[in-house]
């Protein structure tokens, strides 16, 4: 069973009062107006309720808060940006839980260049970091379809992977550093710019992809990398998934590390975006059963970066696995390429019902995994729609399935646990993960039990009572 708190009753007016009074009652949200957009998450699956929104601005506040919290046994829900798709940042109906809000820990505490690392706080947002970097011409690599709302606490949280894991790793890799305020008000601040350390554990991978459940992540030393001197994106279309495969072993041998981009799309998934999102344009002439986007970086020049994508792009064609390609002519159609990638999640909103999964199998069985589990969805339901688009690079599959056309969404849903569970089945004969990057949330915990081998389940149940014993932080999410 998922962690509950045991206080089960709604804060009274004192309580309300004395969580005010430590951010001030401007910072204190309570109108249902102010309250909404904390409380409603971008499915609309799990629409919360809480009398209180808490907006602190210092490392100070967050840690009264946390004492009181502790005091009391009032349960408190971290939230970043409120773009996570699990439901792990939002508080239940009952309304006996606190939000805690991390927007207003928004300072860029510092940019170090001949380190090579920024110490930011925990409500910056993801874009406003890259932004940041690119003036001091450096790189924050970790790259999001909602990076223009996600912030890096939540990134933190949740161990945010995005577009370039295949070069640069996911979020946890990406941290040296690590500033939380736990459960009982206790700081543990360790920030440091240290690319090795090795006395003892590891205490920062404790909180990065915890989930909020572990204490509240309030700062953080990240690395960032030279700027890219040159940059080339390819968008090819190919006529079998497995020639995806065989073509990024050739682009993976040809560019090495240069190779930052490798994204797998079916052609539902473009047709989808063509037909909703304004501005979008097919690439190329033909449409084709799968695409892919390919970007390569150069640290040495624009030259180089173009070179090497036309000798994959020249290599592929000889080799029979491309049908066609483009290469991105400016730094317009290069964003317009990664915008069709990027918006193909929010394009299926208007085709009705998707049941989305989010999962990872090895790179060289994504073929077969594909395969297979479009054949379990279509037994339970025939006339489904897949929109399957990832980051082929690092085995990462949004592998999401769109109800047939003229269905009512209600009707489609009510099998939302047998589309579930086939293709977790799939997913468990493949040795792949559930969650590849969103998290656990809400909505995975039941999966997580059923999947996680019980020592490894003991432990993050021991893990939790002894940071945690009350259960105060973001009950109900992970455990």
């Amino acid at each position: 069973m998922p962690d509950t708190n045991n206080n089960t009753s709604v804060p009274d007016h004192h309580l309300l009062e004395r969580f005010t009074a430590i951010v001030g009652k401007a910072y204190a949200l309570n109108d249902p107006q102010d309250i909404a957009p904390y409380i409603n998450e971008p499915l609309k699956l799990w629409p919360g309720q809480t009398s209180l929104v808490l907006k602190p601005a210092t490392v100070a506040e967050i840690s009264a808060i946390m004492k009181l919290a502790s005091e009391t046994g009032t349960a408190i829900i971290p939230q970043g940006g409120n773009t996570g798709l699990v439901g792990g940042q939002m508080p239940d109906q009952s309304g006996c839980q606190i939000v805690l809000s991390l927007s207003r820990l928004n300072r860029i505490r510092e940019i170090d260049v001949e380190s090579g690392t920024v110490t930011v706080e925990a409500g910056v947002i993801l874009q406003n970091l890259q932004e940041a970097a690119d003036k001091e011409n450096l790189l924050f690599p970790l790259s999001l379809g909602s990076q223009g709302s996600a912030q890096i606490g939540g990134n933190l949280a949740t161990n945010a992977g995005g577009t370039g894991v295949l070069a640069y790793g996911n979020t946890r890799d990406l941290c040296l550093g690590i500033e939380v305020v736990l459960p009982s008000g206790e700081v543990f601040e360790d920030l440091r710019k240290l690319k090795k350390d090795n006395t003892g554990y590891d205490l920062k991978n404790l909180f990065i992809g915890s989930e909020g459940t572990l204490g509240v992540i309030t700062a953080a030393v990240l690395k960032l990398v030279p700027k890219p001197q040159g940059k080339e994106i390819g968008w090819v279309g190919l006529h079998d998934v497995r020639d995806t495969l065989a073509l990024f072993r050739l682009a993976s041998r040809r560019a090495g590390n240069n190779l930052t981009g490798f994204e797998l799309m079916i052609d539902q998934s473009l047709r989808f975006v063509l037909k909703h999102i304004a501005g979008a344009v097919m690439p190329l002439s033909d449409h084709y059963p799968w695409y892919v986007l390919i970007e390569i970086s150069s640290g040495r020049s624009a030259e180089d970066a173009r070179d090497l994508m036309e000798e994959i792009l020249t290599e592929g064609f000889e080799a029979g696995l491309v049908g066609d390609a483009v290469i991105a002519a400016n730094l317009g159609q290069a964003a317009d390429f990664w915008r069709l990638r990027e918006t193909m999640s929010e394009a299926q909103t208007p085709e009705g019902a998707s049941i989305k999964h989010d999962i990872s199998v090895p790179i060289a069985t994504i073929p077969d995994f594909i395969d297979q589990a479009w054949q379990a969805v279509l037994t339970v339901a025939p006339n489904a729609r897949l929109s399957c688009f990832g980051h082929m690079g690092d085995g990462n599959l949004h592998y999401n399935v769109s109800q047939p056309v003229g269905e009512e969404p209600a009707d489609f849903y009510k099998i939302y646990g047998q589309i579930n569970r086939v293709i977790y089945d799939v997913v468990r004969d493949f040795n792949g993960s559930i969650s590849a990057e969103h998290g656990i949330g809400r909505l995975k915990c039941e999966e997580l039990v059923a999947t996680t081998p019980p020592t490894a389940l003991d432990l993050m149940r021991r893990m939790k009572k002894l940071l945690d014993p009350q259960s105060i932080m973001n009950p109900g999410k992970l455990l």
